[in-house]
C-alpha cells in the first residue's frame, strides 16, 4: 500500500499543476520528488499525471486520488493527533465517583472546570455511596472520588478541596427558623433531634458533626435517616427534626425550608481521593483544575 508521504506529495504536484513550485512547497528536491511520484504511479499500476514542458495535468486517476486522498489525509492527521493526545493527558477516560452530599455544587463546579480545560478527556460520573467510592479508587474501578470526611486509608491520597460551613436546617415554622436566618448558637439543639446518616455510611462525617456537639456540651436526640437520599428532606419539611447540612445545598433547597448557618463556625472537609500509586495524565490534570478551582472558589479559606 502506497505510504502517505508519497500521497503527500502527489497531492501537493496535482494542485500545484508544478513540479517545481510542489518542490519549493514541500522543502524537497524536484529530482527526489518526480522518483517520489513516479514510484506512487508504479505501486498503483496507473499513470496520475500528464506532463508537459508547460503544464502538469491530473489524469482521470489523478483526479480521483486528489478527491478522496485529500480526505485520507485529514482524517490521518486527526487520527495521529488523536493518539498522541493519550501520550499528553489530553485524551483518554476519567472514572469520577461523587457521593450525594458532595453533588449539590462542588462536583458539579469542579468536573465543570475539568472539562472546559481538557476538552478531549471524557468523563464517566458515578453517584456511589462513600464506601463505594473508597473502594472503588482503591481497586482501581474509579480514578478519582470526591467525598465528605473520608478516613485515613493506606492507598489513597486525600487532597483537601473544600472547607465546607455548616448549618442548621429545618422548617419555616420551627421555631427556631421564626424571625431569624442569623447565625444559630449551638447549644441552642439541646432538646432538638437531630437527623443523620447510619454511621456505616461514612464514620468519618458521622463523627464530625457529632463532634460539633461535643465541643459544645450538649447531647440532642439523633435520629438515623431512613433514606440514604432525599432531596425533600422530608423528615425536616414535616418538623419532625432538623439536619446538619453544609451550604453547598442551598441552592437547590425545596420551599418551606430554612437554613441557619452555627455559631461557633462549623465546617466540614470535602476531599479528592485518588490512588498513591501510578496516576493516568488525566487524573493529574484533574488534580490540577481542583487545585484551581479550590483557590478561585475561595472553599480553602475557612469561613469567618
Amino acid at each position: 500500500m502506497a505510504d502517505l508521504r508519497r500521497l503527500r506529495y502527489f497531492l501537493t504536484v496535482a494542485q500545484e499543476r508544478s513540479f517545481t513550485r510542489a518542490a519549493e512547497q514541500l522543502h524537497v528536491a524536484q529530482p527526489a520528488l518526480s522518483r517520489q511520484i513516479r514510484q506512487l504511479e508504479t505501486e498503483l499500476g496507473v499513470r496520475l499525471l500528464d506532463r508537459t514542458t508547460q503544464s502538469v495535468q491530473p489524469t482521470e486517476a489523478g483526479r480521483v486520488l486528489m478527491a478522496r486522498g485529500s480526505a485520507l489525509c485529514e482524517e490521518a492527521d486527526r487520527l495521529w493527533q488523536d493518539v498522541r493526545g493519550f501520550a499528553a493527558g489530553e485524551s483518554g477516560t476519567l472514572s469520577f465517583g461523587y457521593s450525594a452530599s458532595t453533588g449539590y455544587e462542588t462536583a458539579p463546579t469542579l468536573l465543570a472546570a475539568f472539562a472546559e480545560a481538557h476538552p478531549g478527556i471524557t468523563t464517566s460520573t458515578r453517584l456511589l455511596p462513600t464506601p463505594e467510592i473508597l473502594a472503588g479508587v482503591a481497586d482501581g474501578t474509579l480514578n478519582a472520588g470526591l467525598v465528605r470526611c473520608p478516613p485515613p486509608t493506606p492507598q489513597l491520597v486525600r487532597t483537601l478541596v473544600r472547607l465546607e460551613r455548616q448549618g442548621i436546617l429545618m422548617a419555616e415554622h420551627h421555631p427556631l427558623a421564626v424571625g431569624s436566618r442569623d447565625p444559630l448558637d449551638v447549644s441552642a439543639l439541646t432538646d432538638e433531634t437531630v437527623l443523620l446518616h447510619a454511621r456505616a455510611d461514612n464514620p468519618g462525617h458521622y463523627d464530625a458533626i457529632t463532634e460539633i456537639f461535643v465541643r459544645a456540651g450538649i447531647s440532642p436526640r439523633l435520629s438515623e435517616r431512613q433514606l440514604s437520599f432525599d432531596a425533600a428532606h422530608m423528615p425536616v419539611a414535616r418538623g419532625d427534626a432538623v439536619s446538619v447540612i453544609g451550604e453547598s445545598a442551598l441552592p437547590g433547597l425545596p420551599a418551606g425550608l430554612v437554613w441557619r448557618p452555627l455559631s461557633p463556625v462549623a465546617t466540614l472537609e470535602v476531599h479528592l481521593l485518588t490512588h498513591a500509586g501510578h496516576q493516568q495524565p488525566p487524573t493529574t490534570h484533574l488534580l490540577q483544575a481542583t487545585s484551581r478551582t479550590a483557590r478561585t472558589r475561595g472553599w480553602l479559606r475557612s469561613p469567618s
